[in-house]
């Protein structure tokens, strides 16, 4: 990996902590999931108009790849609808990785090395302070339905990253890729909101537009830049480092939020860092 395509992962993982934390700020998830998926489908279309189309052997993966953006989005709403922005971020995250590990050594018969499997410990460990330590009060017992749904997000994160490494370098055209994703997972959530909301949608988006359109931009930058780069690197790396966006979703959650994160899992956020840079250290 050269140092300009750590840069940009680097980048990455900023923005997309941003972008998350501004989708969490809105109280109405489907209004902020709203005002984010709309805003990258226009930024999309704007792109779509300037890059080339990808090549055919990618649409399959760019379809799929859609789908499971959108699964992702909705379970990304119903954890943070449920939970601490503190803790669901660090947690759907930090899963991702700990999820191609495993999956790649049942399926693909990939069986990692001693570091690596330090490195799943280590991650697990610090998976489970994050899920076991209350932000809500000290003896608090974990909120389950919270902690599976942020879960379950990490799984679709795990699945979509695998999907878009495959296809992004089936397409031949990184900006035309992430268009064309933007444009097909964009149109879902608000079609649905539309559906749902009728009349009261407009009024409803019009306090929160500039704030989700914001979160719109960085969202599509994150993921193009982390697109770009696994055009350019390896994805076990560019994953790791990606993951770092972790600490400053912690830090976010503290600083911004007001969220009583405390030591412990701070702690517990940076084992998951240092867990995941060993399970992929040797790739």
């Amino acid at each position: 990996m050269t140092p300009l395509v750590a840069v940009a992962v680097l980048i990455a993982a900023v923005t997309h902590a941003s972008w998350n934390a501004i989708a969490h700020h809105v109280k109405d998830q489907l209004v902020s999931f709203t005002l984010i998926s709309g805003g990258g489908a226009l930024l999309g279309a704007v792109a779509a108009c300037f890059a080339p189309i990808p090549a055919a052997g990618a649409w399959p993966w760019l379809v799929t790849s859609a789908l499971l953006h959108v699964g992702y989005m909705a379970l990304l709403m119903r954890s943070f609808t449920l939970g601490d922005f503190g803790q669901m971020y660090p947690i759907a995250r930090g899963t991702a990785p700990l999820a191609v590990t495993v999956l790649a050594a049942v399926f693909v018969h990939e069986i990692p090395d001693p570091a690596q499997l330090t490195g799943v410990a280590v991650a697990c460990a610090g998976l489970t302070g994050l899920a076991l330590w209350g932000i809500r009060g000290r003896g608090a017992r974990p909120d389950w339905p919270a902690l599976l749904a942020a879960g379950a997000t990490g799984l679709a994160i795990a699945a979509y990253t695998v999907v878009d490494g495959v296809g992004v370098r089936a397409s031949g055209t990184p900006l035309g890729y992430i268009a064309w994703l933007m444009i097909l997972e964009g149109l879902a959530i608000p079609a649905f909101a539309l559906a749902t909301r009728r009349r009261a949608l407009l009024p409803q988006l019009r306090p929160h537009a500039l704030r989700g359109l914001l979160g719109a931009a960085l969202s599509v930058c994150a993921y193009a830049l982390v697109l770009w780069a696994q055009t350019k690197a390896a994805l076990a790396p560019v994953a790791a480092l990606r993951e770092s966006s972790i600490i400053v979703g912690a830090a976010i959650g503290t600083v911004l939020f007001k969220e009583r994160f405390g030591g412990p899992r701070m702690a517990a956020a940076g084992l998951m860092v240092v867990g995941i840079g060993l399970m992929l250290y040797t790739s």
